[in-house]
């Protein structure tokens, strides 16, 4: 196998990864608020933060650095539109999912701390899981239009 198709092979793997957990993940989250039960709660926030290192993380910092490297293999050039936009919206997913992990540890260790405790989720427990919704769509919208312009390669301008 050559070195470039190696790359590509680890690449579209660290891509399911990091979006399909990202996804997964979000699933779960999404419907365990809603669900109202702090036990549920408590065990997906602390599961949803372990997938994101374990998973999310790594995934993250692999996309980048083969996504490079076949790019030099290719000999595309980075200034290439497709690669302009892609980078952007990678570095948008990224913006809003760097505070989605400080919000999903916070609401972690508070329903934790409810369900310890036999009280109600806090009000900042809602807080923090509005903005964590509200800054996943766009980043999931990002590296959905990531992949779009991965697979097609569009002439986008020039």
């Amino acid at each position: 196998m050559s070195s470039y198709l190696l790359l590509k092979w680890i690449h579209i793997l660290s891509s399911t990864v990091l979006v399909g957990t990202g996804f997964g993940t979000a699933f779960y989250m999404f419907f365990v608020n809603r669900s109202g039960v702090i036990a549920a709660q408590a065990v997906v926030t602390r599961l949803v933060v372990r997938a994101d290192w374990w998973l999310t993380t790594p995934a993250a910092v692999v996309q980048p650095a083969t996504g490079f490297m076949m790019v030099y293999l290719a000999g595309y050039p980075l200034t290439s539109p497709w690669l302009v936009v892609s980078f952007a919206l990678y570095l948008t997913a990224g913006a809003c999912w760097m505070p989605v992990v400080g919000l999903q540890i916070r609401m972690a260790a508070l329903a934790k701390e409810a369900h310890e405790n036999g009280h109600a989720l806090p009000e900042v427990y809602w807080d923090h899981a509005r903005r964590w919704e509200a800054l996943g769509y766009p980043a999931f919208a990002a590296m959905l239009a990531v992949f779009y312009l991965m697979v097609h390669k569009p002439v986008l301008w020039g």
